[in-house]
């Protein structure tokens, strides 16, 4: 099973040529995301893959097939579907490239958007995520080199997934040396922080601040909670629909009977 499929290649421009597309139209770096898989273990998970569940998504599976993209977000919910949404909103990969691509645990990479039956899913979900797994080790630095050959000078790489464990980071270093990136924004969230935090930059079509894997500071203090969003809530015709959350600390408190 091919993971990923090169469909053409343009060679990285010139120095010259790159320094005059900055100037005249403010062209970025290319970028190249990489997300880490949802947990194909875990309870929801064990609902879309079971053969009697009746729930559309499950049906779909097990018939015609659904995109990776679609499956791993209902298996992991906000996390998986914070990181696709960021993603599409970022992406800028060089020609002939995926703009995204997802980490599996015997697939090597492979695009969200490729539909996979529920036998297909299985093959490529089965094994240890572990650095020392050859099964999941081999297929995935098969296929980032297989980026890193064509993807040209220009183009950096963002981790979309956790840097606090050696699963992830430790094979696609030996790949992509300083060029792995990840959103420094991550170190100490979780994953539900991590979701919320990239759909919200996605909406706003704002961009995390990527720093390198290499020398990074990994591990650090929990940030404080993301404030809360507004709330949309009925209004009578032509008044304003948004109602702002208000902030526990700036609630009144009731007066107390005497």
């Amino acid at each position: 099973m091919k993971a990923i499929r090169l469909v053409g290649h343009t060679p990285a421009p010139s120095t010259r040529d790159a320094r005059a597309a900055a100037i005249v139209g403010g062209a970025g770096r290319k970028r190249i995301f990489l997300l880490s898989p949802a947990n194909a273990a875990g309870r929801r998970a064990q609902m879309i893959l079971r053969d009697t569940a009746t729930f559309p998504l499950a049906v779909q599976l097990r018939n015609e097939g659904l995109p990776l993209g679609e499956i791993f977000s209902f298996i992991s919910g906000l996390y998986f579907r914070g990181k696709l949404a960021y993603a599409r909103a970022h992406e800028a990969a060089p020609s002939g490239l995926p703009g995204i691509v997802v980490i599996t645990a015997s697939g090597g990479l492979v695009s969200p958007d490729r539909y996979f039956t529920l036998p297909q899913l299985m093959e490529i979900t089965s094994g240890d995520i572990d650095a020392n797994e050859p099964t999941y080790r081999v297929p995935l630095q098969r296929d980032a080199r297989l980026l890193c050959e064509h993807m040209g000078a220009d183009c950096e790489v963002v981790l979309l997934g956790s840097v606090a464990t050696p699963k992830y980071v430790e094979p696609l270093i030996e790949v992509f040396g300083e060029r792995l990136l990840f959103p420094a924004e991550f170190v100490g969230r979780g994953d539900m922080s991590r979701g919320g935090l990239m759909l919200r930059r996605a909406q706003e079509r704002a961009a995390l601040t990527y720093v390198p894997v290499v020398g990074a500071v990994r591990h650090g203090t929990r940030p404080p909670k993301l404030p809360k969003v507004a709330r949309v809530t009925s209004a009578p015709a032509g008044a304003a629909r948004v109602r702002v959350s208000r902030n526990p600390a700036t609630k009144s408190k009731k007066k107390r009977k005497p």
